[in-house]
């Protein structure tokens, strides 16, 4: 299948900056769509942003203006910047893909894989 791997995040202050990113790896063919999703303690996992492989980008109203999510389709890698980030971005940061892989005997196969997240905790 298809596995996906967040680095970066960490603690920050309020008002400061981090990044996060994210490389997919597996017999890909191909992805559509990437994206970070977040989820706060005792709340649902909720859309940041995701980016289309042509770029098309669509971004949360409460991140938008701050955080810019952007994305490297040869080394199938989603970036996702935070400026200004707030206390309420405290969250476990979650990378999405959604694509094509070329599973046994030559099969191609749709996928929708998860990473196992990375914290992002914004001190006030």
């Amino acid at each position: 299948q298809v596995q996906l791997v967040e680095s970066g995040g960490g603690l920050v202050q309020a008002g400061g900056f981090l990044s996060v990113s994210c490389a997919a790896s597996g017999n890909i063919f191909s992805i559509i769509t990437m994206g970070w999703y977040r989820q706060a303690p005792g709340k649902q996992r909720e859309l940041v942003a995701t980016i289309t492989s042509d770029g098309t980008t669509n971004h949360a109203d409460s991140v938008k203006g701050r955080f810019t999510i952007s994305r490297d389709n040869s080394k199938n890698t989603v970036y996702l910047q935070m400026n200004s980030l707030k206390p309420e971005d405290t969250a476990v940061y979650y990378c999405n893909a959604d694509g094509y892989w070329d599973g046994e005997r030559g099969i191609r196969r749709r996928f929708n894989s998860w990473g196992r997240g990375t914290q992002v905790t914004v001190s006030s």
